[in-house]
């Protein structure tokens, strides 16, 4: 009976492990990227180097951001953060107010923090950062330790 409840006990944990899935950009975060951002961060929409060039004159103009490369244009580099502080809820600063793409994550509270807590999940823990590549006024540039705890998996 004893061998029988210790393998009932590795048989639940092997169980719990295998369907705790991991995140992906194909499975978990494109789709929410197509359904909520896609209007206007679509395949028509220009890649990183000339959006940069043309947001200048065009203030209407919206970045790529449908593939995982594109999207990790303004995760990790050369826009860095950019896409942390477009869609922060501003829950962890106080007095802060919520990014301006933040309202675009669904058409509830609900959706909006559940479509926020998977891409956050997706990056890692502790990996949600707003710092940009270079130091901007009081805040500093983003450290290679803050860099490391990015793990969005393709």
């Amino acid at each position: 009976m004893r061998v029988l409840n210790v393998f009932l006990g590795l048989f639940a944990c092997i169980s719990v492990s295998a369907g705790a899935q991991e995140l992906t950009w194909r499975k978990d975060i494109q789709p929410v990227v197509a359904a909520k951002c896609g209007a206007c961060h679509g395949a028509n929409q220009p890649e990183f180097a000339e959006w940069n060039v043309r947001r200048v004159t065009d203030k209407n103009l919206a970045p790529r951001l449908d593939t995982y490369p594109f999207f990790m244009n303004h995760v990790v580099w050369p826009e860095t953060g950019a896409i942390m502080r477009r869609l922060d809820d501003a829950k962890a600063s106080p007095g802060g107010k919520p990014g301006n793409m933040y309202v675009y994550l669904g058409s509830s509270d609900a959706e909006r923090a559940k479509n926020l807590q998977t891409i956050k999940a997706w990056l890692g823990e502790e990996a949600w950062n707003l710092n940009r590549w270079q130091k901007r006024g009081d805040t500093p540039a983003i450290s290679k330790e803050q860099l490391d705890k990015i793990k969005a998996k393709y």
